[in-house]
């Protein structure tokens, strides 16, 4: 079928002109915007024979068609009135639910904070640590400077969150930071002292303290990004670089401080005193249901809706949810161990909890322990829950409190008290977690552990150079050098499952710690993308690999890549293909876990993974099996 004639079916089978907003496409595929994903035949896309699979995903209704998706795209425009890129977002598609709406607004708002967060909180455990074991005065110059280094990203918080919270609504974030910090100037921090009615403009006004606080600011730049719409539409070009934000600012710092902002107080307050409540009713079932549900919302992206309610909770005597939630977290590193301990087999598995295991000891980082160990063995999440629970509930009951920001790790605990009830608490989780995770194990059955575990080993020791009972010919075997350095992971485990299901074909996941990209052979580049996020290569003897940089990236349109080769290039093994920038992509909320796919698997009896854990340009990522 050629790629008129598909691309023609693809739209069509999707509900036709009229359901699509826009389309675009990425390096496997088409990216629709649908007005009604109901409309869509999705199961007749999926077995479609030139189809290889449809993912709903992000508001998007994706058609994976592989290497021809550019081809097939450049057909659907020539031959249709579709819009590209997101033109048409206004109007309409498929609703996307408030909820979800409001914490991927928060989640996107305090992603880009969190290193200043973390950073500023590890600095306050530090300060925490010298003070107790009097090495440092906390009466002294030296201590007043530090704590003003730790200090200032909470007192400033509102300012940080307009900027990010701006941002990530598409307004305008000097002005979104500027609305925040009239709230913190002095004039009108000095009408909090002032006694008697205040008012403004007649209206009564209730002056608080903003320093610290979130919620008003969400709320805030939700409208402000809104009003700057309006204003854009109907302003005159000459003067909207003044005008809009001057009427912003006038409208929204009065607004904030007369509505917005004692509502969001009454609010986070309200939800505060009613986790206290229940401590009160019953410490052990609250602490035992926060910490057990803490992972569950971590899953589910949603967790960084709890981040706002802890920060607000620092000025009323300390926060109370995030020790809880520290049971959690180190239940998960008890479970790493555990695996640890049991895997003696499977290296593969063993390096990897060890890795997570320090990741999360030290940085308090167990996204590595949750994503790929706890969901791969999912008889792992009651221990997790079990674990948790029991010592959340001990955590609850010493009522430990925190007053910073920080991250769960063993570096953190001087910035808890009681600190003894604290240490109770993530010990039991973490030994529980430990021990039944070494006797249980992931798959319950010690025999079937062990066939887990083996199986990496079998792959890894099997000689490849096996005989063809087809043709009676001993087949050929070619190792592909990594194209990139960093910690590789079974694809299986990427999430996305266009690549996790081998449907594009087999192969590797890299998560690099250096943002280049190198030729793994002397080969062509077939195809480099315009958003130079994934490329394409051919060796001189036909093995085709995909080397897609990141998850969804795509949607970043070329920012912080790099392209040093153009399509149809001869390239050398080691040669310089692509430059990214990691933390910019990672700030940006993007993923950068790498896939690297045969993507004419087909043409092979297999691919097998090379058993290294850290991989540079040098090492092999897998074999090819011919």
């Amino acid at each position: 079928m050629d790629n008129k004639q598909l691309g023609n079916e693809i739209v069509e089978l999707v509900g036709g002109e009229g359901n699509i907003i826009s389309l675009v496409h990425c390096a496997t595929r088409l990216r629709f915007k649908l007005r009604k994903h109901s409309e869509a035949n999705k199961d007749a896309l999926t077995n479609h024979p030139e189809v290889i699979t449809v993912v709903e995903k992000g508001g998007q209704f994706q058609v994976v068609v592989g290497n021809r998706v550019g081809k097939v795209y450049s057909e659907i425009m020539k031959n249709h009135a579709i819009k590209g890129g997101d033109e048409g977002a206004e109007g309409g598609g498929e609703k996307v639910s408030v909820i979800s709406r409001v914490f991927e607004y928060i989640s996107g708002t305090f992603s880009p904070l969190i290193p200043a967060l973390a950073g500023a909180g590890m600095i306050k455990a530090l300060l925490a640590v010298l003070t107790l074991l009097n090495v440092l005065d906390a009466k002294s110059t030296t201590y007043a400077v530090l704590n003003a280094a730790s200090g200032g990203v909470f007192y400033f918080l509102p300012v940080f969150v307009g900027i990010t919270a701006a941002r990530k609504l598409n307004a305008n974030p000097f002005v979104g930071g500027a609305i925040a910090a009239g709230l913190l100037e002095p004039n009108f921090t000095a009408l909090i002292e002032q006694s008697g009615n205040i008012n403004f403009l007649n209206i009564p006004l209730l002056a608080i303290d903003y320093s610290s606080t979130v919620f008003p600011m969400l709320i805030a730049i939700a409208i402000y990004a809104l009003l700057e719409k309006v204003l854009k539409k109907y302003t005159p070009d000459t003067i909207q670089l003044f005008f809009v934000p001057m009427i912003s600012l006038l409208i929204m710092v009065p607004l904030t401080a007369l509505a917005f902002g004692p509502f969001a107080e009454y609010v986070s307050a309200g939800i505060g005193s009613g986790i206290v409540f229940m401590l009160d009713k019953s410490a052990i079932l609250t602490g035992i249901l926060i910490a057990a549900a803490w992972p569950i919302l971590v899953i589910l992206g949603v967790h960084w809706g709890i981040t706002p309610i802890s920060i607000a909770n620092f000025s009323r005597g300390g926060d109370m949810i995030n020790p809880i939630t520290a049971a959690a977290t180190f239940a998960q590193m008890g479970i790493a161990l555990g695996i640890y301990l049991r895997a003696r087999k499977n290296k593969n598995l063993q390096s990897l909890s060890f890795a997570a295991l320090l990741s999360g000891l030290f940085a308090g980082v167990t996204e590595p322990i949750l994503y790929g160990i706890i969901l791969r063995y999912k008889k792992l999440i009651p221990i997790l829950l079990v674990s948790g629970g029991l010592g959340g509930a001990f955590i609850a009951v010493f009522d430990v409190r925190v007053f910073t920001f920080v991250f769960n790790s063993m570096f953190t605990i001087p910035a808890y008290s009681p600190m003894v009830g604290y240490v109770i608490g993530i010990s039991i989780s973490f030994a529980a977690a430990t021990i039944l995770t070494f006797i249980i194990g992931a798959e319950g059955k010690k025999k079937e552990v062990e066939k887990e575990e083996g199986k990496a080993e079998v792959a890894a020791t099997a000689e490849p150079a096996v005989t063809n009972m087809k043709n009676s010919q001993k087949t050929e075997k070619t190792e592909l050098s990594s194209p990139l350095v960093g910690e590789m992971i079974p694809l299986e485990n990427v999430e996305d499952p266009v690549f996790s299901s081998g449907a594009m074909g087999k192969g590797v996941a890299v998560e690099p710690t250096e943002g280049v990209v190198y030729a793994p052979f002397n080969g062509e580049v077939s195809i480099l993308f315009p958003t130079k996020h994934a490329i394409g290569l051919k060796s001189e003897d036909g093995i085709e690999l995909l080397i897609h940089v990141g998850l969804d990236t795509v949607q970043l349109d070329g920012k912080h890549f790099s392209a040093y080769v153009s399509q149809g290039e001869k390239v050398k093994k080691g040669t310089k293909l692509v430059t990214f920038d990691i933390e910019g992509i990672q700030k940006e909320g993007y993923r950068t876990t790498t896939p690297v796919i045969v993507t004419n698997t087909d043409q092979y009896l297999d691919v097998v993974p090379s058993t290294f854990k850290h991989v540079n340009s040098k090492e092999p990522v897998f074999t090819v099996i011919k």
